[in-house]
């Protein structure tokens, strides 16, 4: 077979088994997504692995490769309806709580997993990186499931979206400092105060663009015969903000998606429904499917032999905890009650994609060796398997206050 007829059936394959499995997992009362990271899983190589099966796919490399960046166009696009859905000024109400689950579901993660790894004998450096690939979160999967829940306008769901943006710039800015710090090169403190001068002047330019352009242009390109023009307008806003945060801005293409959503979100009901409907449809029928399924396929459980899988599991557990234990408490201090901020230290549990890139960063530069990358992939694993039932789970718990009541209170904000 020809490359692109292999990568036909590929993605054929796939996003049946994946949305097969996203339904059996419906019928048992689960969210759509547990199934299909399931089925990632089942595919990838810790079962049958299928992409490799010579007999199918000859050329295995190349067709996985063209998944995983079909996989990374899904993310974008999922994280940019999530902005969509965003009511901005209910996420002001949410502001302190988004700085502090942020700020302490960073701080936290990092010193129980360094902890850890100390413990198991790795050198400081390799520990700190390690706490650093696990501060990390990824609310792909928990806002996914929110979405399913209806429940991604409440307020934890927006303290959760919030505060996945102060994780990811914390996280990127310290990535970038124990990088400079780590290299022996002479304009190290140059390097630092570059990152964040790139930071800042992305997240300003972009969310002005979001905020004044973006529904401009879609109003006016509403108004001419192009075919699905306002679909256009906003899944290339999605692409192009998610390319310049990640040029410009040095954070991951999905902050500037969210941005994207958050600004076109202003848009006027009608225009805004047609972009919903439009992109629903590429969204789910075909990008996000392949997102979770591609999970699994990353996902190499063989490789976690004796030696590695007791730090792997102690590891496992301490994502978890940490996630939990920080950004529960900084919903806590902020006025949340317990069961709310239970919830958003859950919603923070995945690792998903952000924790791989984060290690694939430190393989690439030799600070973390092939088996701890192992470890880490099964860290992101349980954790992106476990989330969605524990969100179910979570908002099935009663609160003592309607959460829907406190999206017309400050409650404390």
């Amino acid at each position: 077979m020809t490359p692109i007829i292999q990568l036909l059936f590929a993605l054929g394959l796939l996003i049946t088994v994946a949305k097969t499995c996203g339904y059996i997992a419906t019928r048992f009362g689960q969210p759509a997504v547990l199934g299909e990271l399931i089925a990632g899983v089942i595919i990838g190589p810790s079962v049958i692995d299928l992409i490799h099966i010579a007999a199918l796919f000859p050329n295995s490399a190349s067709v996985e490769r063209t998944l995983i960046e079909f996989a990374e166009i899904g993310v974008v696009l999922l994280m940019f309806s999530a902005g969509l859905e965003v009511d901005l000024a209910a996420m002001s109400r949410v502001g302190r709580t988004a700085l502090a689950a942020g700020s302490l579901g960073v701080i936290v993660p990092i010193v129980i997993a360094a902890l850890t790894a100390l413990v198991f004998g790795y050198a400081g450096e390799t520990a700190l990186f390690i706490g650093l690939i696990l501060a990390a979160t990824s609310v792909s999967i928990s806002a996914q499931v929110l979405r399913e829940l209806d429940l991604l306008h409440s307020r934890e769901g927006l303290a959760l979206l919030a505060g996945a943006i102060v994780d990811d710039v914390l996280v990127i800015l310290l990535m970038s400092v124990f990088l400079a710090i780590s290299s022996d090169g002479a304009s190290e403190s140059r390097s630092i105060l570059e990152v964040i001068l790139r930071l800042v002047g992305f997240l300003t330019v972009a969310s002005a663009i979001s905020w004044f352009v973006l529904p401009w242009i879609a109003k006016r390109v509403d108004q001419t015969s192009i075919g699905a023009g306002v679909l256009v307008v906003a899944v290339v806003s999605a692409l192009l903000l998610g390319v310049s945060a990640e040029f410009f801005g040095g954070v991951a293409a999905i902050t500037g998606a969210f941005i994207a959503g958050i600004g076109l979100g202003r848009s006027e009901h009608a225009i805004k429904h047609k972009i919903e409907e439009g992109l629903h449809a590429i969204t789910y029928g075909m990008f996000v499917p392949i997102f979770f399924v591609s999970i699994g396929l990353q996902a190499n459980l063989h490789l976690l032999d004796a030696a590695i899988l007791p730090f792997a599991l102690f590891l496992t557990l301490g994502a978890i905890v940490s996630k939990i234990l920080g950004a529960g408490a900084g919903g806590l201090l902020t006025g949340f009650n317990g069961v709310s901020s239970l919830r958003l230290g859950i919603g923070m549990v995945s690792r998903g994609e952000v924790g791989l890139i984060v290690a694939a960063i430190g393989v690439n530069k030799g600070i973390i060796a092939k088996e701890i990358f192992a470890a880490i992939v099964l860290v992101v694993l349980v954790t992106t398997v476990i989330t969605p039932p524990l969100v179910r789970w979570s908002f099935a718990r009663p609160s003592p206050i309607d959460p829907q009541l406190l999206e017309n209170m400050d409650g404390g904000e």
